[in-house]
């Protein structure tokens, strides 16, 4: 094996780049000891609203709680059905049955890896024949790629459903020249580390542009309060962005748009480079991935992976099972015919390391890694 394996995703470069900021930032809370609900939530919460382009961004304890109180706010319940991508991570779909309602899975697009609006239109007959109400669609922008929101926002509103976007890794990307968060009526993300915006912990935001909506999501959060603190008006739930968590967030998004650029630099580095002997990753015209995952298509994918390990460099398979046969969602709709697709995805994804402080001689590595692991080493 290689001496000095790399790293997956970079986060010491980071800290590096802005660490006396982000000390500062940490120690502030720490002095003013406003450790909940602190200054640096709403000022960040501020900053990312207007960085995206909405109205109101709401901090949350998580990504998944995001979701969850997109549902609560939009009263999702029993009997509804929610449609969600097969290929996807789980807490995309574990939120409807903790509403009480129903996750149909429909299929991906063999190339931008996300929802296709033809089997989301499909899985609409589907969930009605089993007697479910079609409330809600949930794209995922995938890998950091924004779903075709044009056309899904048109299914949705001719057949009276809400489409919340889960931008847990679009965040920073765009579409027709509309940032992800701006893009549907709900857009939730997280700030999980190893995301293209991440905290030093948990943390999640709900983004919208309606008053009302972000009136009654800030109740939710924290536990359905009301005017008072003790006039709890509704039944809600506790989850709040840590300030600390926030104060962090401050400082990373103030270099996001230039690590943005920079992401961009090494996905077409890989892409150009390895476009001969892999399938790379396709982004749409008029769109802007985050690249939260640079993601190619091989075959003999364990082969590949093990021969990249033997010379230190990580890659990972995002997703190796899709959502409907993983084994406590097999009881749920699938869309009739299946989701071919994201089973032959399944099989093929392999992510290499993706960050913004990847240099050239460490990319050149892995690319020649990549190349001689599939086969071929010839420029």
């Amino acid at each position: 094996m290689t001496d000095n394996p790399i790293a997956f995703i970079d986060l010491k470069a980071q800290r590096d780049r802005i660490r006396d900021k982000i000390d500062a930032a940490v120690m502030g809370v720490i002095d003013h000891c406003g450790f909940i609900m602190g200054k640096e939530v709403g000022e960040f919460e501020a900053q990312l609203a207007e960085f995206v382009g909405v109205k109101h961004a709401m901090g949350c304890g998580n990504g998944t709680d995001a979701l969850q109180l997109v549902l609560m706010a939009a009263g999702i319940t029993k009997g509804d059905a929610i449609f969600v991508p097969a290929f996807t991570f789980v807490a995309t779909a574990e939120i409807a049955p903790l509403v009480g309602a129903t996750p149909v899975f429909v299929d991906v697009l063999p190339d931008t890896f996300n929802m296709d609006p033809a089997s989301l239109e499909a899985g609409i007959e589907t969930a009605k024949a089993e007697g479910l109400t079609p409330k809600m669609v949930i794209p995922v922008d995938l890998f950091g790629q924004p779903a075709d929101y044009p056309a899904i926002n048109e299914i949705a509103q001719r057949h009276g459903m809400v489409v919340m976007a889960d931008a847990a890794q679009g965040l920073g990307g765009s579409l027709n020249s509309v940032k992800a968060g701006a893009l549907a009526t709900w857009t939730t993300t997280s700030f999980c580390p190893a995301k293209p915006l991440g905290c030093y912990g948990d943390g999640g935001a709900v983004m919208t542009d309606d008053d009302d909506r972000a009136a009654l999501l800030k109740s939710l959060r924290i536990h359905g309060k009301g005017g008072d603190k003790y006039d709890n008006v509704r039944v809600g739930v506790n989850s709040r962005l840590d300030t600390i968590q926030a104060a962090v967030l401050k400082e990373k998004l103030a270099i996001f748009p230039d690590e943005l650029d920079a992401r961009d630099r090494v996905a077409a580095k890989y892409s150009e480079s390895l476009r001969d002997i892999a399938e790379v990753p396709t982004v749409v015209d008029g769109a802007r991935s985050a690249w939260a995952q640079y993601t190619l298509k091989v075959d003999n994918r364990a082969d590949v992976q093990a021969k990249l390990k033997d010379k230190g460099v990580p890659s990972v398979v995002y997703y190796p099972i899709p959502m409907n046969q993983q084994s406590g969602y097999t009881d749920y709709p699938v869309v009739n015919g299946g989701v071919p697709v994201s089973d032959a995805l399944a099989q093929r994804v392999l992510s290499l390391p993706m960050h913004p402080y990847m240099d050239d001689e460490t990319q050149d590595r892995i690319i020649d890694a990549v190349r001689q692991a599939i086969g071929s080493n010839e420029y």
